[in-house]
C-alpha cells in the first residue's frame, strides 16, 4: 500500500526536541508537515512499554521517526555502560513493536556508526556490520541499536511491517551538546580551547594520542538523508549516513584552533582512551537509493558550530 505524502500524514519524532531531533523536525514543516508530535521523556519515558503505549493511543500517527537516545561521549559510555545498554535496547524494542501492532505505517530508526566491528575495513560497508565485535568502550550502546536492525528485518519478515534503519556517522553542527561529561569530540575541543583562550592559557589538554580518525556530518545534511528515508526508502538492509571524507583527531584539533584563532598547543593525553582506529563510511547505497548525498564542507560546518558556541555560552 502506498503512503501518503509526508505533508498529509501524522508524525511522531521521539527525540524531538533534541540536536538530531530538532533538525528533523524543520526538515519535516519545510515540506509542510503539520502534524508533527515531539514527546517528552518528562510526559512518555520510552523505557516504559506502557508510556510506548501511551504516546501511540495519544497521537495515531502514520509514521514514528525514532531518534531518541542514550548517548555519550567515551568517557561517559565508560561510566554508563549497562544504563547506555539498558535504555537504548529498551526504548527501540518497545518502539517497534508497539508501532507494528498499532498499525503504524512505517518507521524509521536511527542506529550508530559505534555498531560496527572495531577492525571493519575502512570505509564501513554496510555488509560489514556482523564481522566482528564493537570497540569496547562503544559495545553495549552500539549492540543495542544494532538490535533495531535484526528487529526491524525480523518484523518484516514475519509481520510486513515497514522499518528502515540509518546508521549515521559522528553528528556536529549548531546546538550540539558541549556539557564536558557527555559531549562528543567537536564540541568538547571546542569548549576546551574556547576556555583555554578565555583563560589566557597556552595549552589544551585532549584524550588519547590523535591517531584516530573520524568521519563527521553536519546535522541538517543527517536530518536531510532522514526525511528522504521516509519518503522513499521501504527495506530493512542497513543504510549508511555520512559524509564520506575521513580526518585524524589530530587533524581535527589543528583546523578547529585555526578557525578559532588558538595558537597555543595540544597536549595528548595516551592514558586516556582513543576509542575506535578508524571510523568511516561507504556512503554509495545511500546515495543510490536516497538520491542523498552530504552538502556541508566541514571547514564551513565547524566555523558555524564554533559561532554558535559562542554566542550560546
Amino acid at each position: 500500500m502506498t503512503s501518503p505524502p509526508l505533508a498529509d500524514q501524522s508524525i511522531v519524532v521521539t527525540g524531538g526536541a533534541g540536536f538530531l531531533g530538532s533538525a528533523v523536525v524543520e526538515a519535516l514543516r519545510s515540506r509542510g508537515c503539520r502534524r508533527v508530535f515531539v514527546p517528552r521523556s518528562r510526559e512518555y519515558d520510552l523505557v516504559d512499554g506502557e508510556a510506548v503505549r501511551k504516546l501511540l493511543r495519544a497521537c495515531s500517527p502514520d509514521l514514528v521517526i525514532h531518534l531518541a537516545a542514550r548517548v555519550g561521549g567515551i568517557g561517559a559510555n565508560r561510566e554508563n555502560p549497562g544504563t547506555f545498554y539498558y535504555d537504548n535496547l529498551m526504548m527501540g524494542t518497545q518502539l517497534l513493536h508497539e508501532a507494528m501492532r498499532s498499525g503504524v505505517r512505517k518507521l524509521v530508526a536511527t542506529a550508530t556508526i559505534c555498531a560496527y566491528p572495531k577492525f571493519a575495513p575502512v570505509p564501513f560497508h554496510e555488509e560489514e556490520l556482523w564481522n566482528g565485535y564493537p570497540e569496547e568502550t562503544n559495545a553495549p550502546y552500539g549492540l543495542a541499536k544494532k538490535m533495531l536492525l535484526v528487529q526491524s528485518q525480523a518484523y518484516r519478515a514475519q509481520f510486513g511491517f515497514d522499518s528502515a534503519v540509518l546508521f549515521p556517522v559522528n553528528l556536529y553542527g549548531p546546538g550540539d551538546n558541549f556539557d564536558p561529561r557527555s559531549s562528543h569530540v567537536i564540541p568538547a575541543m571546542i569548549r576546551k580551547i574556547d576556555e583555554a583562550m578565555r583563560a589566557g592559557r597556552d595549552e589544551v589538554v585532549l584524550w588519547g594520542d590523535g591517531s584516530p580518525t573520524r568521519e563527521f556530518l553536519y546535522v541538517t545534511d543527517a536530518a536531510a538523508a532522514i526525511v528522504l528515508a521516509c519518503e522513499r526508502y521501504s527495506s530493512s538492509e542497513p543504510l549508511n549516513v555520512g559524509s564520506g571524507n575521513e580526518i585524524s583527531v589530530r587533524d581535527l584539533a589543528s583546523l578547529i584552533a585555526r578557525i578559532m584563532g588558538f595558537r597555543g598547543r595540544f597536549a595528548w593525553d595516551a592514558t586516556m582512551p582513543n576509542g575506535q582506529p578508524r571510523r568511516a563510511l561507504n556512503v554509495t547505497r545511500a546515495k543510490s537509493m536516497l538520491g542523498w548525498s552530504a552538502t556541508m564542507p566541514l571547514e564551513d560546518g565547524l566555523r558555524r558550530t564554533i559561532e554558535w558556541w559562542r554566542t550560546q555560552r
